[in-house]
């Protein structure tokens, strides 16, 4: 079985979704948090520090090493940003990359079921 990945990201965090043979794992991975805003209207996100960027994208794509196939998903520029990223910096992982969709904030289990569709695997009445 291929490995497959799914990842919902907004600006502030990352939920990673391993696809195994009857398994699901999820990962987070989140921004990293500063003490001190530089502005109190400021986007508090990865778009307030660009380095927290760099860093965050790194995280995530160093979760999706060794996938086969990956979906990325989201509701807002994040999902894009991280192509961005990806097509510039990691390009072992940007044939991987099978799709980019916009979704609004799903729940965990309505990612999953997403992205079995997506993938043709098998959704089990109970998942």
């Amino acid at each position: 079985m291929s490995k497959r990945v799914t990842v919902f990201i907004d600006h502030r965090e990352a939920h990673v979704f391993h696809f195994n043979a009857d398994t699901v794992d999820e990962e987070t991975v989140r921004v990293p948090q500063h003490l001190h805003h530089r502005h109190p209207k400021a986007f508090q996100g990865a778009k307030e520090h660009p380095d927290d960027a760099k860093r965050f994208f790194e995280a995530v794509c160093r979760s999706l090493d060794g996938a086969d196939e990956i979906l990325v998903v989201g509701p807002s520029s994040a999902k894009l940003d991280l192509i961005r990223y990806v097509h510039k910096n990691e390009h072992a992982l940007e044939p991987h990359v099978v799709g980019v969709e916009t979704v609004d904030h799903p729940t965990s289990g309505q990612i999953i079921a997403f992205a079995k569709q997506y993938f043709g695997l098998p959704v089990r009445l109970g998942q």
